[in-house]
């Protein structure tokens, strides 16, 4: 049975800032932006804000965030519903069906890849909640919403978590949790992170995820 994802996820501000503290973390703790699990694009388009997920195994989360709401977008290569699964190569009935025309016109750009999909999830800046196109799946199956929602770490217990996993590194609880209380982050806290980065460079990057706005 699948989860009801969509009551994990908080309000799109929150949703914002969590993404962006994670985008920091990623920038502080990898050099390489493509090897970045977590990402962040202020200016994605006019009035656009984009977060992404990519686990670097073929699966990703994209959320845009615009002045008339948010919409996300998973790909889970392994999931039934996946276009490459399936003899037609086409999105999946009903993924998109519902979703306002403002909200899934955001997924036009050739660099979202709007059909590389599984799950989709949007709210309107008048709504109270999330929605989830109504999607029938497969019995025993999976559209990857769960797994890739889960990637959202809304605690710094959970990032110190994935941080231990993904990129082997043993990160200070103290030093994490202050970044997710948005505490600004000085070279110091960058230093104890990561003492192998360069703290001037990483400091100019993360001025423009704008964490504080």
């Amino acid at each position: 049975m699948e989860v009801n994802v969509v009551e994990r996820l908080p309000n799109p501000i929150i949703l914002k800032k969590l993404m962006k503290i994670q985008a920091a973390l990623n920038i502080i703790l990898c050099q390489d932006e493509w090897l970045r699990y977590h990402s962040y694009v202020q200016d994605w388009d006019e009035g656009v804000c984009m977060a992404k997920i990519d686990n670097g195994a073929g699966d990703h989360l994209i959320i845009l965030f615009s002045p008339e709401g948010s919409i996300i977008k998973g790909f889970d290569h392994e999931s039934e519903l996946s276009p490459y699964a399936q003899d037609e190569h086409k999105v999946w009935q009903g993924i998109y069906e519902a979703v306002p025309k403002e909200l899934i016109s955001l997924l036009e750009d050739d660099a979202i890849e709007q059909d590389d999909v599984t799950f989709c999830i949007w709210r309107e800046n008048s709504d109270t909640f999330w929605h989830k196109g109504k999607v029938e799946i497969p019995e025993g199956g999976s559209d990857g919403s769960d797994f890739l929602v889960g990637c959202i770490f809304h605690t710094p217990d959970d990032f110190v978590e994935f941080a231990r996993d993904y990129y082997e590194l043993s990160l200070s609880l103290d030093v994490v949790a202050q970044i997710y209380d948005n505490v600004p982050i000085t070279a110091e806290i960058i230093n104890i992170l990561n003492p192998d980065c360069d703290a001037k460079e990483v400091l100019q990057e993360l001025e423009l995820l704008r964490l504080r706005s």
